[in-house]
């Protein structure tokens, strides 16, 4: 009987302890993400499983390219993958011809899809603040992104964390690259 209880103990601590170890992983350093949608094509695609990298964010600042993960401000359980074009006290604006500027330059990068056709709210300079970032979809004329009011800037403290490791399909596994 004694052992019984023993090892009736045992068995409770280790799982005990598993379930800790799993809620502290979850809540700070990585979370599984479905892609839903195609405002990312073609650097992730519907229905894409990833590995949100919760932790490095605790140590550094977000860069211009890496794809986040932020919650949508009207939905509660609704997410956004998106990637960064303008940094804190930067100044963005996007022309007609779909070109993007930052702080009057023009940004040399090749994620979008295709030439933006709607600047939206970024057809104005829109001066970012010591805590906001400006995202994009890549795939740029399908993608509600910060060129939307009802997504604007994205705060420092709204970003969830970095898309790290696509883990389904199994064909398309691997890290994710940001820069």
């Amino acid at each position: 009987m004694k052992n019984i209880l023993k090892e009736i103990l045992n068995t409770s601590i280790y799982l005990l302890f598993v379930l800790v170890a799993a809620y502290l992983i979850v809540t700070y350093v990585g979370q599984r993400t479905q892609v839903s949608g195609s405002s990312m094509e073609p650097t992730l695609s519907h229905e894409d499983h990833l590995i949100v990298d919760k932790l490095s964010y605790k140590f550094k600042e977000p860069e211009r390219f890496d794809i986040i993960v932020f919650p949508f401000q009207y939905d509660r359980d609704t997410y956004y993958i998106k990637r960064i074009i303008g940094l804190p006290g930067e100044i963005v604006q996007i022309d007609e011809e779909g070109n993007i500027y930052i702080d009057g330059e023009i940004l040399e990068e090749n994620y979008g899809r295709e030439v933006i056709e709607n600047p939206g709210r970024a057809s104005e300079a829109i001066v970012l603040g010591e805590d906001e970032y400006f995202v994009m979809g890549d795939n740029r004329n399908n993608s509600s992104d910060s060129r939307d009011p009802s997504v604007g800037n994205i705060h420092r403290k709204d970003i969830i964390g970095r898309a790290f490791i696509r883990i389904w399909p199994l064909s398309e596994f691997g890290i994710l690259k940001h820069q």
